[in-house]
């Protein structure tokens, strides 16, 4: 992944980051003396996933960025001789509103968090786009068609664990937020069966909180939920 800074839309670029394995985005351009203010836009270029960020730069009163490394996974067993695997995964999700509330999916158990709820969304499939994977994974999971409103956030999450399928993994996540909204929400349906999304729900706005949801999907939520349009 690529981030390009810019002071506005449209004008020149004022900075360009790589994000290697375990970089935190904001971290990097922290570094080279700029504050990420907002996502632009997320596009394919040739075979990579590039945003564009307005900056700032970096001043004596900007706060630095927070930063996320679990480590590794509590109780955790790690085999003589066993190396953990790279993994950099790019997923793009959204906080889908609509006139009967939010859309969450709960984790099925093919993943490492099931029971948890979390905002329809997943990994991005090769020359996708992140708005393309994002439209095609709420279809899949939710049985919903949604139009993008915008680009929300962008987090980044880094620890050692191991994946359903056993492999031990030093996994890097970059999970990109979008706001959208669902015209003609119908009753939820999960489409691709058997898959990492046990059922869907829309969850009525007062109700949200009182659900399991993953940390990501949460601090989402409790920075963007209630300023999403619901038509």
């Amino acid at each position: 992944m690529q981030i390009i800074g810019v002071a506005s839309p449209g004008s020149k670029e004022l900075a360009r980051v790589d994000i290697a394995h375990g970089q935190h985005p904001k971290l990097a351009f922290w570094r080279q003396g700029w504050v990420i203010q907002s996502l632009l836009s997320a596009q394919m270029v040739e075979g990579e996933v590039v945003l564009t960020a307005r900056v700032a730069p970096r001043t004596p009163r900007s706060r630095p960025p927070r930063m996320k490394y679990r480590g590794a996974d509590p109780q955790l067993r790690i085999e003589p001789g066993e190396t953990p695997v790279r993994n950099q995964r790019i997923a793009a999700y959204a906080l889908v509103r609509s006139v009967r509330g939010l859309l969450g999916t709960e984790c099925s158990d093919r993943t490492a968090v099931p029971g948890l709820w979390q905002l329809p969304g997943g990994g991005l499939d090769p020359a996708e786009s992140p708005a393309e994977a994002v439209v095609r994974e709420v279809f899949e999971e939710a049985g919903q068609e949604i139009r993008i409103n915008r680009l929300l956030d962008l987090q980044s999450d880094h620890w050692i664990g191991r994946a359903p399928n056993g492999v031990l993994e030093d996994f890097h996540a970059l999970r990109i937020f979008y706001s959208a909204t669902c015209e003609n929400p119908t009753d939820p349906v999960v489409i691709d069966v058997d898959g990492t999304t046990e059922r869907s729900a829309w969850v009525p706005l007062w109700q949200w909180r009182s659900l399991p949801w993953t940390s990501g999907s949460r601090s989402i939520l409790d920075k963007y939920g209630s300023s999403i349009p619901a038509h």
